[in-house]
């Protein structure tokens, strides 16, 4: 910068400093002649001397300019990886089996060890890991978590005094279109020891609203939602963040989403401003657990129970604790089940695409299917993932 700016000094004062009465010398020093008849056209010549003096340093200020921006926008975006990257977790949980991932992400809310991120199975695990940008490496358990908005909020297993490098989340801001963001995230388990998470580079394309709904996008759910010109959610990545190129906070990173009619795969994330205050409530104890809205009722007893999976001709094991593992304990001869090969012990995992943790979750998932759907389901049968479909029956209407 200091080299640019000594160079339009001497030439703004070669300029400055030549005189009107020193004759005009062409490019091989030969003095030029005046003449009474022709001194219009000389003055003509050395102000054409002078403008093109000038118009050359004005290029070497731009030249000299446009490296110095080019670098300290690289600067600054190496500034903002380094001040993000210790703010955002590695998490290892529950998985580990062909097509799901054991691994995920998370980011730091308070100094005490509060972390925010996706709700999903990683979390069914007795203990989960968590591993910090620089190598530490902790325990932590589920503090709370608000399946409508995928969220979930983690406590480290940390000494009391402890204190980490965090997330302000009700400073986090909205963008619009054209916004160039990061994604920051354990995206395929690259980071699998002590290396900080992978970095992303993209640009919001739109801000739009995603529909939890069948057919579309079978998704938990249901909001606003920045969707990303950029790879951002991949196996893994869900839970991350992503900022903008200054650092300041936007979304938290969604699961994996594809759209059942076009069979594409969306990148998105949750605007913060969307999760901040559940996140509060969850961190102070005093958070209340949203209504799901695909269900008609706030009892659970009123929930749709259109289908039951013995209309599948398979049933579950017996639902003895809050959470029973959604285990086939039989199957019926010549059912639609049988047909299909499913078998008894197998777990079902997911049904449409949504995570299935429960019984419970299974039941209720199957009693939102309507007639002429499709009833998808992933199975673990040992170590394998197998997939099965079937048709939803027509029942006859009640008279």
């Amino acid at each position: 910068m200091g080299d640019c700016k000594l160079r339009i000094a001497k030439c703004k004062l070669q300029i400055e400093r030549q005189p009107d009465n020193v004759p005009y010398r062409d490019r091989h020093g030969a003095a030029a002649t005046e003449f009474r008849s022709g001194r219009s056209l000389t003055v003509a010549v050395r102000l054409g001397s002078r403008l093109m003096q000038f118009a050359i340093c004005i290029l070497q200020f731009a030249i000299c300019n446009a490296f110095l921006t080019s670098d300290a926008r690289a600067q600054t975006t190496r500034d903002t990886i380094a001040a993000v990257q210790p703010k955002v977790v590695k998490i290892f949980g529950a998985g580990g089996i062909k097509g799901l991932a054991s691994h995920g992400t998370g980011f730091l809310v308070s100094k005490e060890g509060h972390i925010a991120t996706i709700w999903s199975h990683v979390l069914d695990a007795d203990v989960v890991g968590v591993v910090l940008s620089d190598g530490r490496r902790f325990t932590a358990k589920v503090l709370g978590a608000e399946p409508q908005l995928a969220l979930a909020v983690l406590k480290l297993n940390n000494e009391d005094g402890t204190e980490f490098p965090f997330f302000h989340v009700d400073e986090a801001i909205s963008a619009g279109s054209g916004t160039r963001v990061l994604g920051f995230s354990n995206m395929f388990n690259v980071a699998a020891g002590d290396e900080p998470v992978s970095v992303v580079h993209g640009v919001i394309a739109a801000k739009t609203t995603i529909e939890a709904r069948r057919g579309v996008f079978d998704s938990p759910y249901s909001g606003p939602v920045f969707v990303v010109d950029g790879v951002t959610n991949n196996s893994g990545a869900a839970g991350g963040v992503l900022t903008t190129r200054d650092g300041l906070l936007l979304g938290m990173i969604g699961l994996e989403l594809r759209n059942a009619k076009s069979n594409t795969w969306m990148n998105y994330a949750i605007p913060v401003k969307e999760l901040s205050s559940s996140i509060s409530q969850i961190i102070s104890g005093k958070f209340e657990q949203k209504r799901d809205p695909r269900s008609d009722d706030t009892e659970p007893s009123a929930k749709p129970r259109r289908y039951k999976p013995l209309d599948f001709g398979f049933l579950l094991v017996p639902d003895v604790v809050d959470r029973t593992p959604a285990f086939i304990d039989s199957t019926l001869p010549d059912s639609a089940a049988a047909k299909v090969g499913l078998k008894p012990d197998d777990l079902v995992l997911f049904v449409n695409d949504e995570l299935i943790q429960s019984c419970r979750a299974l039941q209720d998932a199957i009693g939102r299917l309507e007639s002429g759907d499709q009833l998808r389901l992933v199975v673990r049968r040992g170590n394998e993932l197998v997939n099965v479909e079937m048709p939803v029956p027509k029942k006859r209407e009640k008279e």
